[in-house]
């Protein structure tokens, strides 16, 4: 099993590995687009604006590799927003893998932008990816910009609005809480897109 961590600069590259060797997997970190399509699982990390993640995609050659991978494809934070075809962010037109737009979360009283911390997850479908992980379960969440929980939600999330939190559409998936962050429900995503792959 042969799993890489895509190369684009986020600043959680390092804790997504680290997850990773904590459930036995050693993934090898590139930006070298023929190892990338060699890859049995694919995870695309990010941390910080989407603009900036589709700047060092296109630096390294890696947006059409992306788009036209044949291999199961995991958008952590930031990089499960490239996934979407646009974002509100810096105004970004993104890989356009899953159909929508990334919003900024709505402000009203009560509701502190960026969301930050402990979240509940409510599940929309059933789907190998979140096998394991019980309705009301909590993940951590970092970012102020969501997609709405349209058709390919497989879980969401709250605040302010019902935003995804975890989206599937065959080959493509994305989370938009940091596994890495969210102990045991993080741990059994990554280890249900390592075993499974999105059956």
């Amino acid at each position: 099993m042969k799993v890489v961590l895509v190369d684009g600069g986020g600043s959680n590259i390092g804790s997504v590995r680290h997850a990773l060797r904590r459930i036995g997997v050693d993934a090898e970190l590139t930006g070298d687009a023929e190892t990338i399509r060699g890859a049995d699982r694919v995870i695309l990390p990010g941390v910080g604006a989407a603009a900036v993640g589709m700047a060092k995609l296109r630096e390294h050659g890696l947006v059409e590799v992306l788009r036209t991978l044949d291999r199961p494809l995991l958008g952590v934070c930031v990089g499960m927003q490239l996934l979407f075809g646009h974002s509100e962010e810096d105004d970004v037109d993104c890989l356009g893998l899953l159909p929508g737009t990334v919003a900024k979360l709505p402000q009203a009283p009560g509701i502190r932008i960026p969301h930050m911390g402990w979240n509940t997850l409510r599940r929309r479908r059933e789907s190998s990816l979140i096998e394991g992980i019980d309705e009301g379960a909590h993940a951590y969440f970092v970012h102020s910009y969501a997609v709405p929980a349209g058709d390919d939600c497989i879980a969401s999330s709250e605040h302010g609005r019902e935003f995804a939190a975890v989206v599937q559409r065959g080959r493509v998936a994305g989370a938009q809480f940091h596994p890495e962050r969210s102990a045991q429900v993080g741990e059994r995503l990554l280890k249900n897109f390592i075993e499974y792959g999105l059956a």
